[in-house]
């Protein structure tokens, strides 16, 4: 799979389908009183569409990054007003208000949150290439973005013990993605807090049991993401010796591997996320061998498993279910424009 006209076009029609799409839809609300009762329209007034808070946040930062790539494709008119129509300072002014409720200081953290920031960091790479309406709507997403970023700090920095599992709670992936924004917007102090966070949950970690994965609703290897978070915190022979710990046998020569996964119900929510776990898995991959030296022992495997799960991922694309394209594009994007590495 390669990122060319025709795939982006493909892709970008998923979120251009669905950023308004309100129904159907999972919120995860908690009513205090009756006041609290609403539509995901009323209660999320940017981020109410693609079936749940986080797909739509991950959507919106989809449309952005493939209009870095393909800024004049046919379909980029209607995805800027699309992102126009969510980026204006009521909407966004709406999902301030219900962050900063009390009882919503941990409404989506992990996922939610980091995917809010990478949207942020998103919108900057683009109004640094020069698209001022990125700009304008960076300047209007920048309170919730601040917002957010204290959240999901607080929600860490409580955390006794990482969540080591293969969907949104999963500490790992997260706290990737929250550091490459950090890294990229200068944020300084969170980078450190994470490198520190990082080494506390993980630093110690052997002996991967990489043959309980995956389990049945995984969309995230939680092995893999764990590896591609220390790659990003330790550097050249410190990640390489934290890495053949992690690994023991796994990924070296004659030890167990990973295979692609392969989704048998599309239709099915949960069972739509194995479609995920490819294309994650394949980027996770591709992040840690282009973090080691090219005669690392693990290098070939993980090469090798990487080209097997970007292959396997096509199927992720080729799903015509709600239950996959309301999220599924962004994963692809991810993947395809080669983000955990490069920024650009």
């Amino acid at each position: 799979m390669q990122l060319d006209g025709p795939t982006a076009a493909r892709l970008a029609a998923w979120p251009l389908a669905s950023i308004d799409r309100e129904y159907p839809n999972k919120i995860a609300h908690v009513l205090y009183s009756d006041e609290d009762v609403g539509s995901p329209r009323q209660l999320t007034p940017a981020f109410f569409g693609c079936f749940d808070w986080h797909s739509a946040v991950h959507a919106h930062w989809c449309l952005v990054r493939l209009l870095r790539f393909f800024p004049d494709a046919d379909w980029a008119s209607s995805a800027r007003q699309v992102l126009g129509r969510s980026f204006t300072p009521e909407r966004i002014a709406g999902e301030l208000a219900y962050l900063s409720h009390p009882g919503h200081r941990s409404f989506e953290c992990p996922y939610g949150v980091a995917w809010l920031l990478q949207l942020a960091a998103e919108l900057r790479s683009a109004a640094a290439e020069g698209d001022d309406a990125a700009g304008r709507w960076a300047e209007i997403l920048a309170p919730l973005e601040e917002l957010a970023a204290t959240n999901v700090r607080a929600w860490i920095e409580r955390l006794p013990f990482p969540i080591r599992t293969g969907e949104h709670n999963q500490t790992a992936f997260a706290m990737g993605l929250i550091r490459d924004w950090a890294e990229q917007t200068g944020a300084e102090e969170m980078r450190t807090f994470l490198d520190h966070r990082a080494r506390d949950f993980y630093g110690d970690d052997v002996c991967v049991p990489l043959a309980y994965e995956p389990s049945g609703h995984d969309f995230l290897s939680p092995a893999l993401a764990e590896a591609d978070l220390m790659r990003r915190v330790l550097a050249g022979d410190e990640f390489a010796g934290w890495l053949h710990g992690f690994f023991a046998e796994a990924f070296l020569p004659g030890g167990p591997t990973l295979e692609p996964v392969v989704c048998r119900d599309p239709s099915d929510g949960k069972l739509a996320h194995l479609l995920g776990l490819n294309l994650s898995r394949a980027w996770m991959l591709e992040g840690i061998v282009h973090t080691l030296a090219e005669d690392d022992p693990c290098r070939l495997r993980l090469e090798r498993c990487a080209d097997d799960h970007r292959r396997a991922g096509r199927a992720a694309i080729e799903t015509d279910e709600y239950a996959g394209t309301h999220w599924l594009a962004s994963f692809a994007v991810w993947l395809l424009s080669g983000r955990g590495i490069d920024w650009g």
